[in-house]
């Protein structure tokens, strides 16, 4: 793998993690347009730890104030919120854990059936935009929508959904605030991204050392990128919502169509 190769796919995770347009279809679709052999799997356990660095990094202070509390005055404010992440998880983590590598097969070279989610998530992303009533601010959340926003994350095993997205949307049905819908997200992104990378990581940590070079550069890039795609993110849901990565889908699911088109 290049470094050029390297730092492209890490910008792609950061982006795609927390930005509401799928890092895993990008992951698969990007390497197939440019030819490029499919990365090691050591290198995506890179980039996911790179995100993970990204989202505890930004949400310090958050993390620190929420675990404190979660653990001392667990029916204060962030109390609460800490064990609705602690809830959040527990879905997607089992979902992860016995449907992972069966989805993975699945979806790994179905470039038409990513497009296809691409676009249909897209619609659903605006529709919700559009027609939510965003009304509950974070720290009105309670039980019930902890449980579903987590449930919801078992969607994003398959390519072109996003983690990310289907939580967001999620909220944002439940009637969430958009900023509220977004930062409960990031919030709760932590721990599901480091299990999946910690388990990834033992399972190719002979891997990891071969890879040593391009593990660092995917590594860095993803950490950077993913922090400056949660400042974005949180940014323009205030000004203008999430209707512009809904279009964006349809533009790269439309490419994506284009180019399997002229490869049969």
């Amino acid at each position: 793998m290049s470094t050029f190769q390297a730092i492209f796919l890490g910008a792609l995770q950061g982006l795609g993690e927390f930005l509401p347009i799928s890092s895993s279809a990008h992951l698969i679709i990007f390497p197939w347009f440019f030819g490029w052999k499919e990365q090691p799997l050591a290198f995506d356990v890179a980039l996911h730890l790179g995100t993970l660095l990204a989202v505890l990094v930004y949400f310090w202070r958050d993390y620190v104030e929420i675990i404190v509390k979660g653990l001392t005055e667990p029916k204060s404010e962030k109390g609460k919120l800490f064990w609705f992440i602690v809830i959040a998880t527990i879905p997607g983590a089992l979902f992860g854990y016995f449907l992972e590598d069966i989805v993975e097969n699945v979806f790994r070279k179905q470039y038409l059936l990513i497009a296809i989610v691409l676009a249909l998530f897209g619609f659903i992303l605006y529709y919700v935009d559009k027609t939510a009533k965003n009304r509950i601010t974070i720290s009105n959340m309670n039980i019930l929508h902890a449980i579903l926003i987590g449930i919801s994350q078992a969607f994003a095993l398959f390519p072109g959904i996003s983690r990310s997205g289907i939580t967001m949307t999620t909220g944002l049905l439940l009637g969430l605030k958009k900023e509220a819908a977004a930062k409960f997200s990031f919030l709760m992104s932590a721990p599901i991204i480091f299990g999946a990378g910690a388990v990834s990581l033992l399972k190719n940590i002979h891997d990891v050392a071969n890879q040593l070079s391009s593990f660092a550069i995917g590594f860095f890039t993803s950490a950077v990128v993913g922090f400056l795609a949660i400042h974005f993110l949180l940014e323009i849901v205030k000004k203008s919502g999430f209707k512009i990565f809904a279009y964006y889908r349809f533009v790269l699911a439309s490419i994506i169509l284009v180019v399997f088109l002229l490869r049969m």
